[in-house]
């Protein structure tokens, strides 16, 4: 719409008094070009100077929907979440927006305007990944691996464990086992029984400790390990040792 036509749908719902006067400053303030798309909320009439500026910087005066996505949240996952708390957002849609960045995405819990989209989502949720993992930077050019490289090991590391301890150990498993030339063979990620290596890319979105842990691995003499029936987890340094640990724990 032109500002002539906002001025006077404004005017028609009695936000303004008088369009002529909210056009003439929009034109003489060089905005004219400048008004923001989207839905606003007026619960009230306003004076011009206030819809003016309003509507110049988008401050849309829409409530904020609240959304937390947890740790180790697939892109799936993510876009059920949004798409039942965003109607005017499909699983597809997001799912086109946000699956190039899987792992990428940092789990948080996010406000946003009901009427967002996905991709203004996305690109938040991609923000704050860089905001949150940026101390992390240091660490990663020393660790001589790639940002990619770093967040899909990550993403399995979420998956696999449950505390900061057994995280830090099981990335030294991890990274020692592809160091070795063995598979990785973890269960949350099954092509690794097949396929030596990481897999394509990231399998959820890591948090920061899982980030944190695999950038500083604890090196162990480990090379299996499986979470028990008590719910912690047990390691080994060979495999009889690891089959002793599957008939303790696990049968």
């Amino acid at each position: 719409m032109s500002a002539p036509e906002i001025a006077r749908e404004l005017a028609d719902v009695h936000i303004v008094a008088s369009p002529m006067l909210l056009q003439l400053m929009l034109r003489v303030s060089g905005e004219s070009d400048h008004i923001q798309t989207g839905a606003y909320r007026f619960k009230t009439p306003q004076n011009i100077f206030t819809v003016a500026h309003r509507i110049v910087v988008g401050e849309y005066g829409l409530p904020l929907t609240r959304i937390t996505f947890v740790e180790g949240t697939t892109i799936y996952e993510a876009a059920a979440q949004v798409a039942k708390l965003f109607p005017v957002i499909s699983l597809a849609d997001f799912l086109e927006a946000g699956k190039p960045y899987e792992g990428f995405l940092f789990p948080d819990t996010y406000f946003f305007s009901s009427i967002a989209d996905a991709g203004s989502i996305v690109k938040e949720m991609r923000t704050n990944f860089t905001a949150k993992t940026a101390v992390l930077l240091g660490d990663l050019y020393a660790s001589g691996h790639s940002l990619s490289d770093i967040i899909t090991m990550a993403s399995i590391i979420e998956k696999e464990t449950r505390t900061d301890a057994d995280r830090h150990i099981v990335a030294g498993i991890l990274w020692r086992r592809l160091e070795i030339g063995m598979p990785l063979q973890v269960d949350v990620a099954r092509d690794t029984y097949k396929h030596k290596g990481l897999p394509a890319g990231p399998i959820c979105s890591p948090g920061f400790e899982s980030i944190d842990a695999t950038l500083h691995p604890i090196k162990t003499t480990y090379i299996y390990y499986l979470t028990g029936r008590d719910g912690l987890m047990h390691y080994a340094t060979t495999f009889d040792g690891h089959q002793a640990n599957l008939k303790k724990y696990l049968k």
